[in-house]
C-alpha cells in the first residue's frame, strides 16, 4: 500500500476552459526542488510533469509574454469596436 502524503502548502487549482470536471493542479514541492504540474478529470489524476524550479522563470516569462500579446489584441479589439460608427 502506498504512503498517503500531505498537500503542499503552497498550490492552486485551475479549472479547464472547456469544463467537463478537467483541472490543472500546480502544486510547489520545495523539498524536491520542483513544480508539480498535474492534470486532473473528474478527481483522477490523468498526467504530471516535474518542472525544475531553475526554470520556473523561464515558464512565467512565457505565460507572461503570451498574456501581454492576448492584452494587446483584446485591447485593440475593443479600439477598433469603439472607433466604428454606429
Amino acid at each position: 500500500m502506498s504512503r498517503v502524503r500531505t498537500l503542499p502548502e503552497t498550490g492552486s487549482i485551475h479549472l479547464d476552459a472547456r469544463g467537463d470536471d478537467r483541472a490543472l493542479r500546480v502544486s510547489w514541492h520545495p523539498e524536491a526542488e520542483v513544480v508539480v504540474l498535474s492534470l486532473w478529470r473528474d478527481n483522477v489524476c490523468a498526467g504530471s510533469f516535474r518542472l525544475s524550479v531553475d526554470e520556473v522563470p523561464e515558464m512565467i516569462e512565457v505565460l507572461r509574454r503570451g498574456l501581454d500579446q492576448a492584452y494587446d489584441a483584446a485591447r485593440a479589439r475593443r479600439h477598433a469596436a469603439w472607433a466604428e460608427p454606429a
